[in-house]
Formats: structure tokens, C-alpha cells, sequence
């Protein structure tokens, strides 16, 4: 029996061994196959070369990504994850709160603190009575932001990225016109390479505001508005089927979306929001259309298509899309439709039935609206002070708009 073990032993080591090499013989066929020849390996530095051509900038994308960055590099201040310095310097295992920025809370005679923090935070309707946790940015921390050269201020929504550098000095102050943007001639505002809309979509809910059917929506002559530019239009819920409607129907073809990542005042994503059927909203969309041909005048890739920013008033957007905007088309004019007070801004020019009276800063558009009669000299608020060298040139260079039909012409 013991010789029968041996034997059968001798014979499965014999078969192990036979497999290794059999294994091994392969493996060096296999490494023989994958190795490249000289010519293919040829070939691939020439398509690697090739490849690292396509992919380097040129040199006009360097200079204008040089322009656009922060000068002495990054002004970010971080926030404290903790929150405040009395939870900081409790979790983070020193007993001191960390360098970053804190925030304080805001206790008033009539909190309750066993009620946590407000789900609305700075956003809260009802902040004079609301009984839950509210918070500020901690005022020693807010005093150490301000020192020193970075110019930051910490209750702003922009930050000022070149202190000497206003990409906005050269462009006309903000122009604004209060209207009925349904029946609003547009033809008479000339071109704008640049288009952003927030429409009052019908979501079927209820709004602090007026909202706009759909076939109003489809009716809209945003198309007498841009020969060559790109449209960024605003949309939520329901709405994001038909804004793509609406993009092919005024002429535009859709090439890519943005993102909003809502934020609440302590830098967290909302998880409590104000919209949302089934499930509460902690993002907006925001759709790109493009029409005709983006020359020279637009920087792609510059930024991404991202924004984590936070929530304020009902339907505001992110301010830091009109930082977006400048360096995507610097100099250029553009246009923000269905716009409100807060939207109002320097280089641009707002159409909004909530705007107060009003003001036109280019001299070329104030005449023409006057020679137009779409409006009298008393219809209009006091020109601004043009800027001394504008970089928009009249009609942003393009030809100044037809005039309108008159009754009665043929």
C-alpha cells in the first residue's frame, strides 16, 4: 500500500511539473506575441506626439487662462467642518479651534437649542421669530479674512481674485429694462453673443411669483437675439424636457449642461429644501445651447460645468456665473432675461418685469429705443457715465437692428 502511495505520488509531481512548464512555455509565447515590434513601437511615440500636440493649449488659450487666474495664487478660505470653535476645539482633539473660518451661533431669548439648527439657516422667513439655531460667520475670524493683501471679505458672494484688475472697469454699467418680456420688441436691443434666462417655468407648484405656460414659453423671439453665441437657460423639474424643446425651437442645438450644487450658510449641501415633489431638490440645471459658430471671441474649457454654491432668495442664482460668463466671452455684451434687482450688473444688460425704472448706459441702444419709440425720454432713468475707453464697441460690432414695421407700410 505504501509503495502504491509512493508511486502515485511520483506520478502526480511528474504532471504538476509537465503543467508548470507547459505554463511557462506559454506565458514566454504569450510575452513573445505582446511585445511590439521596432516599427510599432515607432508608431506609438508618433501617436503619443501626436496625441500631447492635440491636448496642449495654444498659445492665446495660456495667455487668457493666465489672465483669468488668481494673482499670487489661491485667495480660498476654508470653513471649519466643525462649525463653530466650541465644537472645534472639542473634536479635533487640541482643545484650540483650527485656523480655518468658524462660525457663531446666534442664540436669542426666544431659541430653544433643544431644537437644533433651523433646516433654512440664513435662508429662514421667519428669522426674527424662528426658535431653532441660526448662525453667523464668527466675527475674529471675519476681522482675520479682511487683513492683510488677499482683500477678502467674508459676508461678500464674490471674491475678488486680482485687487488691481476689474475685468468690469472697462464695460458700461448695468442697463436694466422693466417690461413684459412676452411682448417686448427684442429686435431693438440689438445682438448679444452671450444669452442667460431663468424663466418662470409653470412646475406645478406654488411660487412667489408669476409663472409662464408652456406655449408662452415656445412663443418666445429669443432668436432675433443672437446670430453666433450661446444661450444658458435655467431649468428645474418638469421643465427640463421642455427647455431642450425650447432650445431647438428658438434655433439652438445643446451641447452640454451645468450644474448647481446647492450649499446651505454652512457650507454643507441642503438636504431641506423649498422644492421637489417626491424628493427634496439640492441641485439645479442649467442647460447650454449653442448657435452658429463660436468664433475666437469664446474661451472654452476655461472652467467646468459645476458650481457649488449657496442658496439664497427664492430662485436666485449663483453669482459666481457672471465671473463664469466674463471669462467664457470677455468684452463681450450680454443679456439676462426674466431677471429681478439682484440680478442686475455691470456689463450686462437685464430684461425683468420687477426692475423699477428704466436705465440704459449705452449711448448707441438709448437712441435707438428713443428713435424707435419703444420708449419717451421720461420713461428712462439718467444715462450713467460712460466709461472712458469701453471695451464693447457700439452694437458689440455687429450691424445696428432694422427698424420696426410701421402701420401701415407694405
Amino acid at each position: 500500500a505504501s509503495a502504491g502511495t509512493a508511486g502515485g505520488g511520483d506520478k502526480g509531481g511528474r504532471k504538476r511539473t509537465a503543467t508548470a512548464a507547459h505554463d511557462s512555455e506559454l506565458a514566454a509565447v504569450m510575452d513573445l506575441v505582446g511585445t511590439k515590434s521596432a516599427k510599432e513601437k515607432e508608431r506609438q511615440e508618433q501617436a503619443d506626439e501626436l496625441l500631447e500636440l492635440l491636448h496642449k493649449p495654444t498659445a492665446r488659450q495660456a495667455s487668457e487662462t493666465d489672465r483669468f487666474r488668481t494673482a499670487g495664487g489661491s485667495k480660498l478660505q476654508e470653513f471649519c467642518r466643525h462649525g463653530t470653535k466650541e465644537d472645534c476645539a472639542r473634536l479635533n482633539g487640541t482643545g484650540m479651534p483650527c485656523g480655518h473660518i468658524h462660525f457663531r451661533r446666534i442664540i436669542k431669548p426666544h431659541t430653544d437649542v433643544s431644537l437644533g439648527d433651523c433646516s433654512y439657516l440664513d435662508t429662514c422667513r421667519h428669522m426674527a421669530t424662528c426658535r431653532f439655531i441660526h448662525y453667523e460667520v464668527d466675527h475674529t475670524d471675519a476681522q482675520r479674512m479682511r487683513q492683510g493683501s488677499a482683500q477678502l471679505d467674508p459676508f461678500a458672494r464674490t471674491a475678488t481674485n486680482r485687487v488691481d484688475d476689474d475685468p468690469f472697469s472697462r464695460h458700461y454699467e448695468s442697463q436694466f429694462v422693466n417690461c413684459d418680456i412676452r411682448t417686448f420688441p427684442m429686435q431693438t436691443l440689438g445682438k448679444f453673443p452671450v444669452i442667460m434666462a431663468d424663466p418662470p417655468w409653470d412646475i406645478h407648484m406654488e411660487l412667489p411669483y408669476g409663472t409662464m405656460s408652456d406655449d408662452e414659453m415656445r412663443r418666445m423671439n429669443v432668436q432675433v437675439l443672437q446670430d453666433d453665441g450661446v444661450l444658458f437657460l435655467w431649468v428645474t423639474g418638469r421643465a427640463m424636457e421642455l427647455g431642450r424643446e425650447c432650445l431647438e425651437i428658438w434655433g439652438y442645438r445643446f451641447v452640454q449642461e451645468l450644474l448647481w450644487v446647492k450649499t446651505n450658510q454652512l457650507q454643507r449641501i441642503i438636504r431641506t429644501g423649498r422644492t421637489g415633489h417626491w424628493i427634496n431638490h439640492s441641485k439645479e440645471h442649467c442647460l447650454i445651447g449653442v448657435k452658429g459658430d463660436l468664433d475666437d471671441r469664446f474661451n472654452q474649457n476655461l472652467d467646468c460645468d459645476v458650481i457649488c454654491a449657496e442658496v439664497r432668495e427664492t430662485s436666485r442664482k449663483p453669482d459666481e456665473m457672471y465671473d463664469l460668463l466674463e471669462r467664457l466671452a470677455p468684452g463681450q455684451r450680454k443679456l439676462e432675461l426674466f431677471g429681478r434687482p439682484h440680478n442686475v450688473h455691470k456689463g450686462w444688460t437685464t430684461l425683468g418685469n420687477q426692475l423699477g425704472k428704466t436705465q440704459i448706459a449705452e449711448p448707441w441702444l438709448r437712441q435707438h429705443l428713443l428713435d424707435e419709440g419703444v420708449f419717451e425720454p421720461q420713461d428712462l432713468a439718467p444715462m450713467p457715465t460712460p466709461p472712458r475707453d469701453p471695451l464693447v464697441p457700439p452694437w458689440g460690432g455687429h450691424d445696428p437692428p432694422e427698424r420696426l414695421p410701421r402701420e401701415g407700410m407694405q
